[in-house]
């Protein structure tokens, strides 16, 4: 079975199947379902890569991701797909497992692909590869690092405000001595939010010890490595520190491995500590108690990346435009894992501000 047989059953002509297959505007809507209908009933299925070697272009969306094992990246990969395959589009999806090297591997399987555009969900790419790809006009959209430019847009998650109503929802509950377990601080988004966490506590005046923030690396391991390093402190008789009545941290497997942690300790979830994540997995809502955590809102960001590719052709001349900046809003998820800071010697129980965000109750 080949384009021809598809064109003279539909009675159009080969090129106008072809432009039906890559979701040409050229085809009006009635011709190109005659189209579908002929592929359909003929059984053709379109060799891919001999468009590809025709056009140039593949329909093709590369998509990479930190860490498939993390359930917050399937969810966007699912979104990702979902919109993608909406618009005729096929995903080529690579995991980098936060390595530089397999980065640069999973960069050279897109570009071997001839993918359409990228959308990288993941840590930082080196400038000299962001190079390749602008020199062959293939747009990039970035998470959280990478600056906008020609064919380059930027989805920005604004974690001063997600932050701030975490630390809105703690001060109102009486906390004052509050930890922090950042992600591997090599990354951008992990430094983002240790900076935004450090802004919080200078604006509220609150104390700072070096020995309440400590480093994970957004997995449950480190979170309950990191959570022990944090308990260990408060109790050195050499530089002994404040109690923290409460933890937060920079996702939500971190969360759950320091909840392990704290367990482990013979403390109590939130009478003796509270805890709350990021990210808001469906997991989140079934640990025990379920955590309290800021949402990162996935469909949103899977569908603001997708959009930002497909909107970043100029339809005429198929070069990149300029590209975009979409901010991402956080919302806090208020569930059992925080609670009134304990009453005790230095800890004040006053209420603070009620939190900026809109706040979700479960």
């Amino acid at each position: 079975m080949n384009i021809k047989a598809v064109a003279k059953r539909a009675n159009v002509s080969t090129a106008t199947v072809s432009r039906t297959m890559n979701g040409s505007a050229r085809v009006s809507p009635r011709t190109a379902e005659r189209v579908r209908r002929a592929i359909d009933a003929l059984g053709f299925y379109p060799n891919t890569n001999a468009r590809a070697l025709g056009s140039g272009r593949s329909s093709l969306y590369g998509l990479i991701v930190s860490d498939i094992t993390n359930p917050f990246f399937p969810e966007i990969v699912k979104a990702f797909e979902d919109i993608a395959i909406k618009h005729g589009k096929e995903v080529l999806i690579a995991n980098t497992n936060y390595d530089a090297e397999r980065m640069e591997l999973c960069v050279t399987r897109m570009l071997q692909r001839k993918v359409d555009g990228l959308a990288i969900m993941t840590s930082e790419m080196e400038e000299r590869l962001v190079q390749v790809f602008s020199r062959r006009d293939i747009p990039l959209v970035f998470l959280d690092s990478g600056t906008p430019g020609p064919g380059i847009s930027y989805l920005e998650i604004d974690y001063q405000a997600g932050i701030g109503a975490a630390m809105d929802h703690l001060a109102s509950l009486g906390h004052r001595h509050i930890a922090f377990i950042s992600g591997p601080l090599y990354l951008a988004s992990s430094r983002s939010r240790l900076e935004a966490f450090r802004e919080n506590i200078a604006k509220r005046k609150l104390p700072e010890s070096p020995s309440l923030i400590q480093e994970g690396n957004y997995r449950v391991d480190g979170g309950h490595a990191a959570m022990q390093r944090i308990l260990s402190s408060t109790k050195s008789s050499a530089r002994p520190t404040a109690h923290p009545t409460a933890i937060l941290t920079s996702n939500d497997l971190t969360a759950i491995g320091a909840m392990g942690a704290i367990t482990e300790a013979g403390l109590r979830i939130p009478q003796d500590i509270s805890i709350i994540g990021c990210d808001d997995i469906q997991l989140s809502a079934y640990t025990m108690p379920p955590l309290t955590t800021i949402n990162l809102p996935r469909a949103e960001i899977a569908n603001a990346a997708f959009r930002a590719l497909i909107n970043s052709r100029n339809p005429t001349s198929s070069k990149p435009v300029a590209g975009a900046v979409h901010t991402v809003y956080p919302t806090l998820v208020i569930r059992k894992s925080t609670g009134p800071a304990p009453k005790t010697k230095g800890t004040s129980t006053k209420a603070g501000a009620p939190p900026f965000l809109q706040l979700h109750r479960k």
